[in-house]
């Protein structure tokens, strides 16, 4: 009796460990593959995210340089503006208040 009752927990661990271990094995089905369009709002959202990056990048780049003397005061002095514009505007953009505000002058009403 002691082996069948051995013989009879082995079965039952087998069978415990492959019901808990099943949802882990099988390949997970996608209830859509279709990857979503973006909207006119999302994809100015998006874009003025990266325009905004790059700037801000660009000013670092730029105060690195300068800091680290590869960049004169002079030339300083004449890139950090259009930078700091191209940053400031993008972020003034990406405000909140400024979505809304170009969303109702793009929807027509």
């Amino acid at each position: 009796m002691t082996v069948l009752a051995l013989v009879l927990a082995a079965a039952l661990a087998i069978l415990v460990v492959g019901a808990v271990a099943r949802p882990f094995l099988r390949e997970p089905a996608p209830a859509n593959d279709a990857i979503d369009e973006r909207g006119e709002l999302e994809q100015r959202r998006l874009s003025l995210t990266e325009e905004r990056d790059r700037a801000l990048d660009a000013l670092k780049e730029l105060e690195f340089d300068h800091r680290t003397g590869k960049i004169s005061d002079e030339d300083y002095r004449r890139l950090v503006g259009p930078l700091r514009r191209r940053a400031a505007e993008a972020l003034r953009a990406l405000e909140p208040r400024a979505e809304a505000r170009h969303a109702s002058v793009a929807r027509p009403g």
